[in-house]
Formats: structure tokens, C-alpha cells, sequence
């Protein structure tokens, strides 16, 4: 097989990659110079975006066309042992060539780039593009470099390839595509009817056409270009049915969407996610709504909306969120989500009606109460047991944190064997109490099962309460992880677990804090040893799950002035110099969309580090920079940010005095 030239070969290509099309988890990665041509046609034809990977060969002295090794981008170099040793090529003489390369791939990153940040390629797929392979030197490095940011996976696309080096290059890469191996095959450039050498202005040219920018400097997160960049490249929201278009096409068949919140008490935090968790359960088939919330308090909600429970309407059903917050789940934006939910689930059988359950674990006593009701209706010898076993708690009443302090210093003795026991014999005996009555036993059991595993990690939370911060917040995270992972586990396909019984693929969204489903690793949290569920999330699921966060420039919110205090509606300050909200603001576009995963120049512009702000069930504006900003790398915490520059607080169902009043605006910064 022969190619008119660059442009021919990659149209080609394409067309053997069109599985990967217009897939937002996907990006097409070239080897300049020549493989840009190439990659151009592949990402154009397949609607992906297009970045280059630097690598260079280092030439045997005296003949620059015979490889004795590559480097790439990260300080990854690759050595052929065997030609060094073979030709007597002095160490020396190896690490002369090496800098020299390094220094001039130094040189068309800033040439190429224009000081734009490579793209962040961590849990995606990367199609790795040249225009041939002789060697597989440049190519062999560029794999074992891309490694080192953990990729989901790896394909190397060529149109032309020596057969034995295509093969050897598969047992490093997940997949190779060579559309034509000859034999002998001699050169690259033999395959090739023109094969004129590539340009940096074409390298150049090609980028900025792919990216649709003008081929300059790429401007620094913060300075006013990037507002330039933000207006230009962001989608504004209007109001209207088709605003989240281009964020459905980009989650795909996403197994996993996070969609999180800058506070706890904006309405349109609430309001918006609930409309994009309706279009992809009415669009794209999800299961399920997973939130940060106590799993009883929520299976009462899943009852509810499923047409299993005896609560006559909504407000019945949100019933359970007694415990402060009260408003972050009893508001007038869920009340319209589960009364949607319920009348969706009405016209759908029963095994494909969407459920609402809960992740977090502050519920110890409730779930306990829950192991126990259950017990007593399907094992009364278990239930004298559980009880017997729980009972290590009672001398606290409801007053965990005083258990967690006493057993924390040794003033009594911990009930971890206790709730480790319970929930070892409930796993025990799943297989008898989960068969007894069709679905519902299945369902019931389950729903048991994860009060038992709450109780056991919450016991363990309570007590690491008093020992740091980063060790419960990890425990909290991942419990709450593990909770989404067995709901998805639970809630696919029989085939694909020995427990799953509905009929298709599990697919949930889920609602949490930004500091819980933002990626941990892009944060201050991380560089201090916290990790969460936006992080694990990503770990199990790679390109699989897709990140959505939001923000806000000022407004009001509803929130509390201490813990356990009532509801108050509060100012929002306009977000402090150096944060990314400011710079949203600057932009002067209202509401808009970041498809960060997809746009390079966004994800290039947005990667900080600047200061974010979390606000949570407590807002304290006097102390903001300490008590809500930290510093982020926005285009890797997130694949998606949702900006409203205007925002108003939630509408609890139970107003308070506090919340009717609201509070007196400021004179910022004086508050005079």
C-alpha cells in the first residue's frame, strides 16, 4: 500500500479508527514533526482533539539517521544497549546527543505550544500518531512516557510500518495500528509517493487549526487574556431545553457522572444539576441518583420515587432528613427532583424505574435500627444477636462523637468488634435471606447490608474524629466510594454480578460537595494526604466517569452561622483576586459551560494553580480566604465547570426566622 502523502495516508487512518469518533474521553497525540499531517487528518475526520508529544531520536554520530535511542517529554530516555555496545559508542558521546536532543525538543515545545500546557491525559485514551515506523525508537519512548501520566489506555496509529517493530511495539502499547506492513521494508519514506519534510510553521499552523486559536503565546491562568479565552471559548447557558447539549454528548456512555456544588444552599447549584440528572435518565438510561447524604434517611426517598412506600407525597418522603442540615436535602429544588422522579418512575416497569440512595455516614444509630428491624422480620435469633452486639453503643444514646472522644483516648472500650462481627454474619448469610422473596428479598437485604457496613465505618469515623482531619475525612470518602460502588455492583446486570438483578448496565449520577467529587489530586487536599470520592471514582472507573463542578462570583446562600445552628440566608462576598470565580467574573459572560475535558486551549488556560472557593453548611465571610478557598488545578479537578456569576440561596421547606430576615448586606470590604 502506497499514500499520495501525509494528508492521504492520515484521511486513511482515520477511517480505521472510526470506532474512537467524536468521543469526548479521546485525544489524538502526534510525534512531530511529521506525524502532525497525519494526526491532523485523523483528529479532524474523527472530531478529536489534537496535541503534539515531544520526542526525539538521538542519531549515531556520523550518521544522524540511525537511531541509538530516544528521549521524550518527562525525562524518559530509551537506549538500544545492544547498537551502543556493538558500535563502541563512548557513554560520553550517548549523553552528548542526549542534551543536545533534550535541548532542542526544550525548544519545539515553546515552538509548538507557545507556552500552552500539554493536555492532561489521565484516564484517557490517547491515539498516538507518526507518519511510519522503522526503528520504533521515538515511538518506544513516547509509550513508556505517556505511561507516567496514566493514561485509561494507548493505541499508536501509523500508516506504514516495519512488521517486526508494529509487533514489538504492540507488547507495550494496548493496541497498534499499522495499516500496511511490507516487506522488506526499507524506509518510511519509500512508502510515500511525496514525503517532503514537515515545517514548524505547518507543526504550528496545523495545531492552531485543530484548536481553532490563532497561533500564539497561550496566556497564563489569571491575567486578562484568559478571560479573553473564557469568553471565546466558553458555552453560554441561555435558559433554554438545549443548554446542556454539548455536555450529554460529551458524558457519552459515561458509567459514572459526578456532579457537585460550590456550597450547600445555592439554588441554582440544586436546580441545575436536577435538570441534567433528569435528561440523563429520561436520555441516556442512568439507574440511579447517588447522593451525599445518610443511607436511611435517602432509601426512604428510593421507596418513594419507586412506588414502594406508604409517604403520600414528597414532602412525606424527604421526612427522614431531620439532622442538621436539615435544608440541604428538605428544600423546595429536591421537593420538584423527587415528585419528577416519581412521576418518571410511574410510567416505567418496575425493574427499570431509577432509584435515590444515600452515601454518607452519620446515620449510625438509624442504620443500626434498620440492621435490626430488618433481622426481626427474616431471622429473630439474629436480631436478639445484633442487638446484643449494638448494645456496646447505648450508654451514649445518640451522642456518637462523645463515643468516638471516650474510645479515641481509652476512657471506654471500642465496639469495633462488635460491628465487625455484625456485618461478617449478615455477609454470612446473604445467600439464604436474599432468596427468599424474589426482588424484594434481594432489595431489602441489600438495604440491611449497607446499614451494617455503615455502622462498621462510621464506628471506625467517630473515633478517628479526634485523631486529624485528613484520617476521617479519608474514611468518610471512601465510604462513601465503596457505598457507589456496591450500589453500581447491585444495580447491574445479573451476568455481571452474582447479586445484580436489573436489566441494564447501572449507570448513576452522583450529587456531592465540589470538595467531595472534584479530583483530590488537583488540590490542596491532596498535597496534604486527603483523598475523595472524585478521586477514587476516577481510579476504578478511568475514562468511564466524567466530573462536573460548579461556581459562583456572589449572591446569596443559605447557611448556618455555627454547627447546628438554623438556617440563615447569607451574603456571598465577590470572590477574592486569584481565584478562578474572579476570573469568571472578569469574563463577563453570566452562566456558561467549560467543556474542559475537550477543549486543549480551556484545559490549557484553566490549569492554575488559583483559589476556589467552598463554601459548606457554614458560611463565615469574615475568615473567608482561611475557612473557604484553597488552591486547585481546575482543568484536572474537573471535566466540566458550570459558572453562574449571580446566585441565589436554596428555599428551605422549613423557613426559619433567620432565613425570612436574611442579612443585612455589607459594605465590602469595610462592612461599615
Amino acid at each position: 500500500m502506497r499514500f499520495k502523502n501525509r494528508t492521504d495516508a492520515g484521511r486513511q487512518l482515520a477511517a480505521r479508527l472510526e470506532r474512537h469518533a467524536r468521543r469526548s474521553d479521546t485525544i489524538v497525540l502526534a510525534l512531530p514533526r511529521g506525524g502532525v499531517p497525519v494526526a491532523f487528518e485523523v483528529a479532524t475526520s474523527l472530531s478529536l482533539p489534537l496535541d503534539v508529544f515531544l520526542v526525539r531520536k538521538l542519531g549515531v554520530p556520523g550518521h544522524a539517521e540511525l537511531a541509538m535511542g530516544a528521549i521524550a517529554a518527562g525525562g524518559i530516555e530509551v537506549l538500544s544497549e545492544d547498537l551502543i555496545r556493538d558500535l563502541n559508542i563512548p557513554r560520553a558521546l550517548v549523553q552528548q546527543v542526549a542534551v543536545r536532543e533534550r535541548m532542542e525538543l526544550e525548544r519545539r515545545d515553546r515552538e509548538y505550544r507557545g507556552g500552552r500546557l500539554a493536555p492532561n491525559v489521565r484516564d484517557r485514551h490517547v491515539i498516538l500518531v507518526d507518519d511510519g515506523l522503522a526503528t520504533g525508537s521515538s515511538m518506544q519512548a513516547a509509550i513508556l512516557a505517556l505511561r507516567q501520566h496514566g493514561p485509561a489506555s494507548i493505541t499508536v496509529a501509523v500508516p506504514v510500518g516495519a512488521r517486526d517493530t508494529c509487533e514489538r511495539l504492540g507488547r507495550l502499547a494496548d493496541k497498534v495500528e499499522c495499516l500496511s506492513m511490507p516487506e522488506p521494508f526499507q524506509a518510511v519514506g519509500l512508502w510515500y509517493d511525496a514525503f517532503d519534510q514537515t515545517s514548524d510553521d505547518e507543526v504550528r499552523r496545523l495545531l492552531a487549526a485543530a484548536q481553532g486559536i490563532s497561533p500564539k503565546k497561550a496566556p497564563v491562568a489569571g491575567t486578562p487574556d484568559v478571560a479573553a479565552v473564557i469568553r471565546r471559548r466558553a458555552l453560554p447557558l441561555a435558559g433554554g431545553t438545549k443548554d446542556y447539549d454539548a455536555l450529554l454528548e460529551g458524558i457519552g456512555d459515561a458509567k459514572v457522572v459526578l456532579i457537585g456544588e460550590a456550597s450547600h444552599g445555592t439554588h441554582e447549584f440544586y436546580r441545575e444539576r436536577a435538570f441534567i440528572t433528569e435528561r440523563l435518565i429520561a436520555e441516556k438510561g442512568f439507574t440511579a441518583v447517588a447522593v451525599e447524604a445518610d443511607w436511611p434517611d435517602a432509601y426512604r426517598v428510593n421507596r418513594y420515587v419507586r412506588g414502594a412506600s406508604a409517604d403520600d407525597d414528597s414532602v412525606d418522603a424527604l421526612g427522614g432528613f431531620e439532622r442538621f442540615p436539615a435544608w440541604m436535602w428538605r428544600n423546595a429544588d429536591v421537593l420538584d427532583f423527587v415528585g419528577w422522579l416519581r412521576a418518571h418512575n410511574e410510567t416505567k416497569p418496575a425493574e427499570a424505574r431509577a432509584g435515590f440512595y444515600g452515601l454518607d455516614l452519620y446515620s449510625l444509630r438509624a442504620s443500626m435500627e434498620a440492621v435490626v428491624a430488618y433481622l426481626d422480620k427474616v431471622d429473630r435469633e439474629a436480631a436478639l444477636r445484633a442487638r446484643s452486639r449494638y448494645a456496646c453503643f447505648d450508654r451514649f444514646g445518640n451522642e456518637m462523637q462523645e463515643y468516638g472522644y471516650a474510645a479515641s483516648i481509652g476512657l471506654t472500650a471500642t465496639c469495633e468488634r462488635e460491628v465487625v462481627s455484625q456485618l461478617l454474619e449478615l455477609h454470612r448469610l446473604r445467600a439464604e435471606y436474599a432468596s427468599r422473596d424474589g426482588r424484594v428479598a434481594r432489595d431489602d437485604y441489600f438495604f440491611a447490608a449497607q446499614n451494617a457496613r455503615l455502622v462498621r465505618n462510621a464506628e471506625a469515623y467517630y473515633r478517628t474524629m479526634f485523631q486529624g482531619r485528613a484520617d476521617s475525612w479519608n474514611l468518610r470518602d471512601q465510604h462513601m466510594a465503596e457505598t457507589l460502588h456496591e450500589l453500581v455492583d447491585f444495580l447491574s446486570p445479573a451476568e455481571a454480578g452474582h447479586h445484580g438483578h436489573a436489566q441494564r448496565p447501572a449507570r448513576v449520577v452522583v450529587w456531592a460537595h465540589n470538595s467531595h467529587l472534584g479530583d483530590a489530586r488537583a488540590t490542596e487536599m491532596g498535597q496534604s494526604g486527603e483523598l475523595n470520592v472524585g478521586q477514587l471514582v476516577r481510579e476504578r472507573f478511568g475514562a468511564a466517569a466524567v466530573n462536573v463542578g460548579f461556581t459562583t462570583y456572589t449572591g446569596t446562600v443559605t447557611a448556618a452561622t455555627e454547627w447546628d445552628g438554623p438556617a440563615h440566608r447569607r451574603h456571598v462576598r465577590p470572590a477574592l483576586a486569584g481565584s478562578y470565580e474572579k476570573l469568571f467574573h472578569d469574563a463577563g459572560v453570566p452562566r456558561f459551560l467549560l467543556p474542559l475535558r475537550t477543549d486543549l486551549e480551556l484545559a490549557s488556560a484553566l490549569a492554575g494553580p488559583l483559589l476556589e472557593r467552598a463554601i459548606g453548611v457554614i458560611y463565615a465571610p469574615q475568615t473567608e480566604r482561611r475557612s473557604h478557598y484553597f488552591h486547585a488545578r481546575l482543568a484536572e479537578q474537573f471535566d466540566y465547570v458550570l459558572h453562574f456569576d449571580e446566585t441565589r440561596a436554596v428555599e428551605p421547606l422549613e423557613r426559619t426566622v433567620h432565613w425570612e430576615a436574611g442579612e443585612v448586606a455589607e459594605t465590602y470590604p469595610s462592612g461599615l
